[in-house]
């Protein structure tokens, strides 16, 4: 029952784990590396543009970077996120990365192993998380540099390979590749458990765990029965497919599980038919099977997001029909497309062109598609019939082969209490990545609502990669000093 996930225990199983991490993606990856004993320290004779924070850095460079002030370093940034010690880690790792500058990064990484603290990370797919699950050729928003991690940066990587950027972007199958690589170079995937599915986190109290070791005759090392600790219990998916069910405790629990895993539905009629879908890659599968081509009726796809897009140039290349549905104006300026520089993302202004130029009201250059803004389904009918209605009330029946509903996603927490919606900002509503985050320290990520429990990524509202590592950094310096391995 417990031979994927015990090497960190006693025999009996019952001795917590100081650190389980759930999610395996970059944050996950990110907090192993920096518990694993990898210490960041600022790096002697290296100039840092910002003037400031170049004083405080150099005054205590012997003091690693997890061991000092985080409130106090970050103090002054300004960058594209909110959270402080995000752009901290994020400048030191990148300086001026925003103004197009490759400066070296100012940090110099140490292998302390005295300073690691045992910790699971547990995750569905290979090292990586979700990125495997995105089709492979889709190239990246950021920039390829930034979706490096510490001390191996991704351009490095990617000459190994032989390969270059493309538009400085990266493909899906190049990030998760080199997720994994990250993994077996830095020596963590003894601390990974891939293939493994959480079902439920519950806190529990330490003195039922010792009675029930006593019954199992067995020993309990639990430092004090009247402490509280985190019960994890899931399933390891096994080579021959069956589902072994495991149960750890853990001191601290971290949640890097990302947002990937429930996309969001309409909630309309017949959203639950068999042709009405809401992942990109089961359009790439029925081209792959030529179940759908240039023949076909109309694939329906809603949504006006990068997944959207992304949809609308696959269905483009392959010559498919596409009826675009979304409900905001094309001038929206909280539409994405107006918020990307044309020069960087060129097939996304492509796809925003399209919509401005091919509504139905007015044929335009582009065959086989057709715009249709400021328009929301109706219904889904058993026909393969889709009901639409505009802004002014009236609706239009389109036939159609395929719907693809790509709003968005939202996190899968349902192994948390109450689907971890007490954890949130507005404890009445869902957690939301954009909405409504998890409520944490910002200098910690410990969640204000439960301690040892600590949430990084888009949990927290990190939504980029460069700036989930910020995430990391300050929760492994607050779990290094629980465990006392921060000196002082």
């Amino acid at each position: 029952m417990y031979s994927a996930l015990n090497r960190h225990q006693n025999k009996s199983g019952f001795e917590p784990i100081p650190v389980v991490i759930i999610g395996n993606g970059p944050s996950g990856i990110c907090l192993s590396y920096l518990l694993s004993g990898y210490t960041p320290y600022f790096k002697r004779h290296s100039l840092h543009p910002h003037p400031i924070l170049q004083s405080k850095l150099e005054e205590a460079p012997h003091v690693s970077i997890l061991n000092q002030d985080l409130e106090y370093l970050s103090e002054g940034l300004e960058g594209r996120t909110n959270s402080p010690v995000a752009l901290l880690f994020d400048t030191l790792l990148r300086p001026d990365t925003d103004f197009g500058v490759t400066a070296e990064s100012v940090l110099t990484w140490w292998h302390e192993t005295d300073r690691a603290i045992p910790h699971l990370v547990l995750g569905k797919n290979p090292p990586g998380g979700a990125w495997h699950s995105i089709e492979g050729s889709m190239i990246t928003l950021s920039r390829g540099e930034w979706m490096g991690l510490p001390d191996l940066q991704f351009k490095d990587w990617l000459k190994q390979k032989k390969r270059g950027l493309r538009n400085h972007r990266a493909t899906a199958e190049d990030i998760a590749q080199y997720y994994q690589h990250y993994v077996m170079k830095k020596g963590l995937q003894k601390n990974f458990r891939c293939g493994t599915v959480v079902t439920s986190v519950r806190k529990v109290s330490a003195k039922s765990i010792f009675n029930h070791a006593q019954k199992s005759d067995s020993l309990c090392n639990l430092r004090e029965e009247s402490m509280e600790v985190f019960q994890v219990d899931g399933f390891v998916k096994t080579v021959k497919g069956d589902k072994e069910p495991f149960s750890v405790y853990a001191e601290n629990v971290v949640l890097a599980t990302g947002t990937y895993d429930s996309p969001t539905w309409l909630g309309v009629k017949g959203e639950n038919l068999s042709y009405v879908h809401h992942q990109l890659s089961v359009l790439e599968k029925a081209v792959k099977h030529n179940s759908i081509g240039i023949t076909s009726d109309p694939v329906l796809i809603v949504g006006a997001g990068l997944t959207a897009a992304d949809a609308i140039l696959f269905a483009h290349h392959c010559s498919i029909p596409v009826i675009h549905v979304f409900r905001r104006r094309v001038s929206d300026p909280g539409l994405i497309f107006n918020q990307l520089p044309k020069m960087m993302y060129p097939e996304y202004h492509k796809v925003h062109q399209m919509m401005k130029e091919q509504s139905a009201a007015c044929a335009g250059p582009y065959e086989c598609y057709v715009s249709l803004p400021e328009h929301h389904v109706l219904s889904f009918g058993k026909d393969k019939k889709c009901v639409l209605q505009d802004k002014n009330g009236c609706q239009k029946t389109y036939k159609i082969s395929m719907a693809l509903v790509l709003t968005g996603s939202n996190p899968n927490l349902s192994f948390l209490p109450n689907n971890g919606t007490d954890l949130a900002v507005d404890s009445d509503q869902p957690v939301n990545p954009k909405r409504n985050p998890i409520d944490i320290d910002p200098f910690t990520y410990e969640c204000t609502q439960e301690k040892g429990l600590y949430a990084l990524g888009p949990l927290a509202g990190d939504n980029f990669v460069r700036f989930v590592q910020g995430g990391a950094l300050a929760a492994a310096s607050s779990l290094l000093k629980k465990a006392n391995k921060n000196p002082p």
